[in-house]
């Protein structure tokens, strides 16, 4: 079989040692030697005559020599490129020897300072695919050029210096990280601005800076006066309107629910259709982080198993200035070339979305994808996530994986938040993909199209919950998102505490995008069309609100039975009011149970008592974070509550 017929369609990921060798470098030792001359002989590079002083300097044999060019004419990139990407000599080493056998000064440190360049070009700079021109540098009054490009044409650069060898004066060789460490500093200011105003600049409407605009303050001030001179004028008649209104509120989560539970089958495994690496593009993993130092080994282990050309990937590593201990527990490990720690500046709101929007820049990927630090994602989501968006239109932007929750047998809150994981992930939104409706995001394993993400703004940084909102705004410009199969393993709260504080954000988030969005709702029906505009009715105001009025809906029905009992129930009013109250909550535990029940295992449906047992007390759980989060959008709306993560109960009890 001839080179051009080969197929390597990615690279074998790190802790795969007991996978077939997939690449001709994955040769064992002990047979590398006797092969190499047969394999020398097979297969010819060219352009490995021009890098044979570069590999003679860094003491690569031939064998790892032909790897490196197989790899790179697969992948269908430039050498240098594979090479650095390969780890195989450190980076440093790597761009000295390049700048000794051309000739040229190599620079370890570059002042930001001289760079020669505006801001704005700094931060375009950190964008650019490997290729980006070189950056002129200002030293002792004359201008040098600084080359630390993976892309570099080394075989013309050096002609170019033959001819000029007075070039070799003013040509700098730094290392890619030295120059973007560089560049981040110079950036740093535009970054910051960019991310904190971008969204609110070119879509006020859109951003939650404000949580309320001026007609819907005056509304809650009419609603904050009328409704305690009806309870004091009209009581029976003010009560019976509350219980109308709640359970139309109930009837319509419930509805959902139960139109969802037909549909659900279950899916077959995912199965990556023939492709050659060459064809994949650049993809962007983005993971903030912050006060993450227990989990770190465990995130880089879960990325490193990641499927796909490593020359092909980049991941960002989205971490505070000022977590001192995240960045000591990531510097700690030894890092692939690929992965880069990017520190976020104390400014503005401080929260997630915030600080991935200062990332996003620099990221060059035509894919991004968002994952949380205690994610274990598939090795192959990222080949799923990109065909899909291969087969299917423009106007699909972002896929969702399912996340799946491993700890659920470590207490009855992580059994009940893995049910409620199982419904969403498992039933609800398959179907409203299915149905092409409105998907409101999970926190993480979203895949987006860039030119897209970065078309409808991003991410609000004082949006709470980043995810919701972005799904609903990519909605609003017309595009759409499907779910994938390839899943996301995470560890969910295992206390009521830090189940509180992470529900409690999500509930102050859910209502932050409702109101934001919802302050032109006829726009928003137009935008969405009805049916995704009710969609969103019911996931954001109907989810929060029930969640608000269950508890007064199970006393009022524990009032209303007592006094039916003790034949006090007067007219027929009451006894409307009760049967609304026991319809509501029973019919809601029902289509809840059910729901999660039909994407349930057989081994997962083992101890289902406990969680109909246990549902009454986890609504009230729900109830209680429901009004915590409404205070705290009164008192601080853009407070991103941390919840802890910690490693998986599987790798705590190893060794």
């Amino acid at each position: 079989m001839s080179l051009a017929e080969t197929r390597m369609p990615f690279d074998r990921p790190e802790g795969a040692a007991d996978r077939k060798p997939a690449l001709l470098g994955d040769l064992q030792p002990s047979t590398a030697g006797k092969r190499a001359s047969g394999l020398e002989a097979a297969l010819h590079f060219p352009e490995l005559d021009d890098w044979e002083g570069i590999f003679d300097r860094l003491a690569i044999s031939g064998l790892t020599r032909t790897h490196i060019a197989t790899r790179a004419r697969v992948n269908g990139v430039p050498l240098l490129q594979e090479l650095h990407a390969s780890g195989m000599v450190s980076e440093a080493a790597l761009f000295r020897a390049l700048a000794d056998e051309l000739g040229v000064t190599y620079v370890d440190r570059i002042d930001p300072e001289k760079l020669v360049m505006r801001d704005s070009d700094s931060v375009a700079l950190l964008g650019r695919q490997p290729g980006a021109a070189p950056v002129g540098l200002r030293e002792n009054v004359a201008m040098n050029v600084v080359a630390a490009i993976e892309r570099l044409d080394v075989p013309a650069l050096k002609h170019r210096l033959l001819r000029a060898p007075e070039l070799r004066q003013r040509l700098r060789i730094a290392s890619p990280s030295a120059l973007r460490k560089a560049l981040f500093e110079r950036a740093c200011a535009a970054l910051c601005q960019r991310a904190v105003n971008r969204l609110w600049e070119t879509q006020p409407d859109c951003s939650a800076r404000f949580v309320l605009n001026l007609w819907q303050c005056f509304l809650l001030g009419v609603l904050a006066v009328a409704l305690p001179l009806a309870v004091v004028a009209h009581p029976a008649s003010t009560f019976l309107g509350f219980h109308l209104v709640s359970s139309f509120i109930f009837i319509a989560c419930i509805g959902l629910r139960f139109a969802a539970i037909p549909a659900l089958a279950g899916s077959p495994p995912f199965v990556a259709r023939p492709m050659a690496a060459e064809d994949m593009p650049v993809y962007s993993v983005l993971v903030a982080l912050y006060k993450e130092t227990e989990i770190v080994p465990q995130l880089l282990v879960a990325l490193g198993n990641i499927v796909w050309p490593r020359s092909k990937l980049e991941i960002k590593l989205v971490c505070e200035a000022d977590d001192h201990g995240t960045l000591a527990a990531i510097r700690a490990q030894p890092l692939r070339p690929w992965v880069e720690v990017i520190e976020v500046p104390v400014f503005g709101p401080r929260t997630k979305p915030k600080a991935l929007a200062y990332a996003l820049p620099a990221a060059s990927g035509d894919y991004v994808v968002l994952y949380d630090a205690e994610d274990r994602p598939d090795p192959l989501q990222l080949i799923e996530a990109w065909q899909r968006f291969e087969a299917s239109d423009g106007s699909l932007a972002c896929v969702q994986a399912p996340l799946e929750v491993a700890n659920g047998h470590r207490s009855i809150t992580a059994r009940m938040f893995a049910f409620e994981y199982a419904a969403l992930f498992r039933g609800l939104l398959p179907w409203l993909a299915g149905q092409r409706l409105l998907l409101p995001l999970g926190g993480t394993s979203n895949h987006f199209r860039r030119s897209v993400l970065e078309e409808v703004g991003g991410w609000d940084p004082y949006n709470v919950t980043e995810d919701a909102d972005l799904g609903l705004r990519l909605a609003r410009f017309g595009y759409r998102t499907e779910t994938i199969n390839s899943p996301t393993y995470e560890d969910g709260p295992e206390d009521f505490a830090t189940w509180g504080r992470q529900r409690t954000r999500w509930f102050k988030g859910w209502a932050q995008t409702w109101l934001v969005h919802m302050r032109n709702p006829l726009r928003l029906k137009r935008e969405l069309g009805f049916r995704s505009f009710a969609i969103a009715q019911i996931l954001f105001a109907g989810m929060l609100a029930s969640a608000f009025l269950h508890p007064l809906l199970a006393a009022s029905a524990v009032f209303l039975a007592v006094n039916l009992v003790l034949e006090r129930v007067s007219g027929t009013g009451q006894s409307i009011m009760l049967g609304l109250d026991i319809a509501s909550i029973c019919l809601g535990y029902l289509s809840f149970l059910l729901l999660g029940w039909r994407t349930l295992s057989d081994k997962e449906r083992r101890g289902f008592w406990r969680v109909v047992a246990f549902m009454p007390v986890y609504w009230l759980m729900m109830s209680v974070a429901a009004w915590r989060a409404l205070w705290q959008l009164y008192r601080d709306p853009h407070h991103w509550e941390k919840t802890p993560h910690y490693r998986s109960a599987r790798r705590r009890a190893a060794p």
